[in-house]
């Protein structure tokens, strides 16, 4: 180095950097306190003795809270056995044999050890040996129970059916999901991606991947396999994924052992209601009456391991595939799969479901315990007020009543033989008589314009009979009285009796009316032969859609009647939810014990019980599921869920056709009303299909839930139900207002500066004078207002704040509110 060259000082803190050294520095000059700083430096503190005890006290609660949520989540030896879900991607992996191979590796450590027979579990051992599987505990739907006595861990094991919906109960009450590929070819066909989406759409439990076939290939590729079965995985799952071969007995024992510490983590919507993953059913009829037919009801029998939360004698529980039931008893059986290898000193099995043997009674409820089965409001029609009128109304009805009877006696000259009502309708002379040259000179193009379309244009042809929902702009030849005169506009044709060609066509008609909605929202022809004031009698006007007020409680349905409201859904949902914890506090039914649960089956559920028992015994009943629901969890309300349609579904779906919702909770049929999702407003625009690319709120009548949960929407197709949207529960609120828009548009025929006479938007000047307080508006932003009607045709006179050009188009907008429809079916 040159004698003249620079040499900058080196940096003393090497490979610290300034943010590392500053932590150092302020962890140094902060003082230590609490318990454990005044053992170590022997001087009094500012902590007292109570606070100290406070101390003690939260870290022991901690410890508990911890290990409970263990416990729940089927963590530790306490808790219930962890079920662990195998998902087939490919159709080339034999998962059956997965399933027998891990139950296998799980009992050969204890093939010395006696076979356990359980209470509950009659017949377990033929089935676990048909299977070739000693030792193993087989439940409803095929899931084989086994203990790891050298993990000190139970597990499940369960084949997930080939079906979506069938999958979906499976892996909604998975501790874990495995999913199977094949080391070769295509490792997750279009069934393996179809289902990955509708998983986690639902919510994922812990995951884990096997590779099945890695042995058969040659050494030389086996690494190579691997690698790209795990990226295909990962590639959907995540990076975080674990995965492992699953050919040889040392690769199901690093599976075992690797289940067996698997932390889990199961979605949160699961985790705020106890269920029972049900092992065992059994049905137990009523005393049928001698005199009279038997219309007595009966108690299922629901054997299996208590999950996530407490349960209380009382309370409502939600069977799967059969509705609500009453919970009248809880008994407490012996474990037929206990961890440790304590079997019963007794040396004998039990038959304690059918009265053989005795079990712990946990808990009874009394007559005024069990919580009321209330689905609907029942309400009482005579119960309304009934006020006098006032002398004012008196005296205005009256004078009301004059007018009308001077109207009568004015005399008009008419055909023979037409009654009073049909001469109201008739429009005299002398009304659409008018000196304006610009209403001469409109009144003169009009006629011509009519007359050139001729009668038949405004005829009523089947083929062009079309709702308003459906009407693109430019097709007014379908407007008929049968078709706009329907109650119900919004329904859609439905599928059921037609032929292959029809339901083409029908489909094909619902592309054109989706794409004319995204190209013209809300616009629509007004009818030539109906007036418009009665087409269009349910409609108003509002100055703002934002601002303007309109009264929820308003003109109401009748079902209405029969639901439920909060005044407050959210601090109601809070208090149900701190009962629950209240619960599981003091509760001595804790999750992870096995329980068996005396449901009282109503009459109408009998005939549903014993074909799910008869089921269950024959094998060909999937898992079922018996969850308790909170409080209030029966009864009707307006639900509402915020939904996204799925970019695989690309037929129209539209507002009011019939889905099938899964929720996690429950499923069911239902036709929900499509609407815009408006955060800043009490009025929500409705939709008439559910577009894609877009949050929709979709609203039903429903049971009323606590979110959170997910929502799955399905559509039957031809190869079973398709997922149409996925979404997630949002509300429960009867006074959200969902408005039906429409646009009524005309066109200027002659246009003065700031004047227009306009055309095609009215057919007659009774419809003018009667839409006269509407505000006019045109697609090139001008405001405006009608001053008088015009002829006899329906043009108007209409005045603008600004000047208007000839090629805008003149618009109205009218809007009425629109209810879901009574679901038909009940929420199974």
């Amino acid at each position: 180095m040159a004698p003249t060259a620079q040499k900058n000082k080196s940096h003393k803190a090497r490979f610290a950097s300034k943010g590392q050294r500053h932590k150092h520095k302020v962890a140094k000059e902060t003082v230590a306190t609490g318990a454990s700083a005044v053992h170590r430096s022997g001087k009094s503190s500012n902590v007292n003795r109570a606070q100290r005890l406070q101390q003690a006290k939260n870290a022991r609660d901690h410890r508990r809270a911890d290990a409970l949520l263990e416990k729940r989540t089927g963590g530790g030896s306490g808790g219930a056995p962890k079920l662990i879900v195998l998902v087939s991607l490919s159709g080339s992996v034999n998962v059956s044999a997965i399933k027998k191979a891990l139950i296998q590796g799980a009992t050969e450590r204890v093939a010395g050890a006696p076979p356990k027979q359980d209470d509950a579990m009659e017949g377990v051992q033929s089935e676990g040996a048909e299977m070739g599987v000693e030792g193993a505990i087989k439940g409803v739907g095929g899931q084989m129970t086994v203990s790891l006595h050298k993990h000190k861990a139970r597990i499940s094991v369960v084949e997930a059916p080939g079906d979506i919906l069938g999958c979906l109960e499976a892996a909604k009450v998975a501790d874990i999901v495995a999913f199977v590929t094949p080391a070769e070819g295509a490792h997750i066909d279009e069934q393996g991606r179809e289902l990955l989406t509708v998983l986690r759409a639902l919510g994922l439990p812990a995951t884990t991947g096997f590779i099945q076939g890695l042995d058969s290939v040659p050494l030389k590729r086996r690494g190579e396999a691997k690698k790209a079965a795990v990226a295909a995985l990962q590639g959907q799952l995540g990076v975080d994924l674990k995965v492992h071969a699953a050919d040889t007995p040392e690769d199901f024992t690093q599976l075992l052992r690797h289940l067996s510490e698997l932390r889990l983590s199961p979605p949160v919507w699961r985790n705020q209601r106890p269920y029972v993953v049900v092992e065992k059913l059994a049905f137990r009829p009523s005393d049928v009456p001698s005199d009279g037919p038997d219309t007595s009801g009966g108690t299922l029998l629901v054997s299996g391991y208590l999950r996530a939360r407490s349960l209380r004698p009382g309370q409502l529980v939600h069977v799967a595939g059969l509705g609500d039931c009453q919970l009248a008893q809880i008994d407490g059986p012996e474990d037929p799969c206990p961890v440790g290898q304590h079997r019963n000193k007794a040396g004998g099995a039990m038959d304690v479901e059918n009265g053989g043997g005795e079990a712990r009674v946990l808990g009874v409820a009394g007559p005024g315990d069990l919580e009321p089965f209330i689905t609907e409001n029942d309400p009482d029609p005579t119960a309304g007020e009934q006020t006098w009128p006032t002398e004012e109304e008196l005296a205005s009805a009256e004078q009301e009543r004059q007018q009308r009877m001077a109207a009568k006696k004015h005399k008009r000259k008419v055909a023979k033989g037409t009654s009073e009502y049909q001469a109201a309708w008739i429009v005299d002379e002398s009304e659409g008589e008018e000196d304006d040259d610009d209403a001469d000179v409109a009144d003169k193009g009009e006629d011509a314009a009519m007359a050139e379309a001729g009668p038949s244009d405004g005829g009523s042809d089947a083929e062009d009979d079309v709702s308003e929902d459906e009407a693109g702009r430019g097709t007014t030849s379908g407007r008929t009285s049968e078709t706009w005169l329907g109650e119900e506009d919004d329904d859609m044709s439905e599928d059921e009796g037609l032929t292959a060609r029809q339901r083409e066509e029908e489909r094909r008609r619902l592309k054109e009316a989706a794409q004319g909605d995204e190209e013209f929202p809300d616009e629509v022809d007004t009818p030539m032969d109906v007036p418009a004031r009665q087409r269009f009698a349910k409609y108003r006007g509002l100055k703002s859609f934002r601002t303007s007020p309109w009264d929820p409680k308003e003109s109401l349905p009748r079902e209405y009647a029969r639901i439920f409201a909060f005044d407050n859904f959210r601090r109601t949902q809070k208090v149900v939810l701190a009962q629950q914890v209240k619960t599981d506090r003091e509760s001595l039914i804790v999750p992870g014990m096995y329980v068996r649960l005396h449901l009282l089956i109503r009459p109408e559920q009998r005939i549903p019980a014993e074909e799910l028992v008869r089921r269950a015994e024959s094998g060909a009943a999937g898992l079922v599921t018996a969850i308790g629901l909170l409080q209030h969890e029966t009864k009707m309300s307006v639900v509402h869920y915020s939904i996204r349609k799925s970019d695989a579904y690309t037929e129209p779906v539209k507002s009011k056709s019939e889905l099938l919702f899964y929720t996690g909770l429950r499923s069911f049929k239902t036709r929900p009303l499509f609407s815009t999702d408006d955060m800043q407003m009490d009025k929500h625009k409705f939709e008439r299909f559910l577009h894609p690319g877009r949050f929709s709120v979709a609203t039903v009548f429903a049971p009323i839930a606590f979110p959170p949960l997910p929502l799955l929407v399905f559509k039957e197709g031809v190869n079973g139900p398709e997922l149409v949207a996925t979404g997630a529960q949002r509300e429960v609120d009867p006074d959200r207002v969902i408005l039906k828009k429409i646009v009524l548009s005309g066109y200027p025929y002659r246009v003065h500066k700031r004047k227009a006479v306009v055309r095609f938007m009215f057919f007659n000047p009774e419809d003018v004078r009667w839409f006269k307080p509407l505000e006019l508006w045109t697609k090139y932003g001008r405001r405006g207002r009608i001053k008088e009607p015009v002829g006899t045709h329906g043009s108007m006179k209409c005045v603008f704040e600004g000047v208007v050009q000839q090629r805008d188009a003149v618009c109205a907008t009218l809007y009425k509110r629109v209810y879901p429809r009574w679901p038909e079916t009940e929420a199974l």
